[in-house]
């Protein structure tokens, strides 16, 4: 099971990371996306906030277990978030990137309290 979380958290803070970023240039494929969904440029930095602490909360959570779990249960919550925003916007397009990382998330968060 360790095994199996330490892969999927240096995936995750990877894209975690790599998403953090893009809102804090404002890539404008992640621009376009985000205001599809109602979310005002103002939110973009600290969400790019939240995505970067989970990243390093994951990749940090390799070693130090409970904070592995603090940082996937809020990565979770984020992308539940995420979803339910383009849900009330009706941004069907735009949840397909949302519901992958969710699903990785969730796995993260399950294997590591396994481990």
């Amino acid at each position: 099971m360790f095994v199996g979380y330490v892969v999927l958290a240096l995936l995750l803070a990877v894209v975690l990371a790599m998403s953090g970023f893009g809102k804090l240039t404002r890539d404008p494929k992640i621009t376009a996306s985000l205001q599809k969904a109602g979310v005002p440029l103002h939110w973009f930095p600290p969400l790019a906030g939240c995505e970067i602490a989970g990243a390093v909360g994951l990749v940090v959570g390799i070693w130090l277990a409970p904070l592995g779990v603090a940082a996937a249960t809020g990565v979770t919550l984020y992308f539940v978030g995420a979803v339910v925003a383009h849900l009330r916007a009706r941004d069907l397009a735009g949840l397909g990137a949302p519901v992958v990382v969710l699903a990785v998330a969730v796995a993260t968060l399950v294997l590591r309290l396994a481990a």
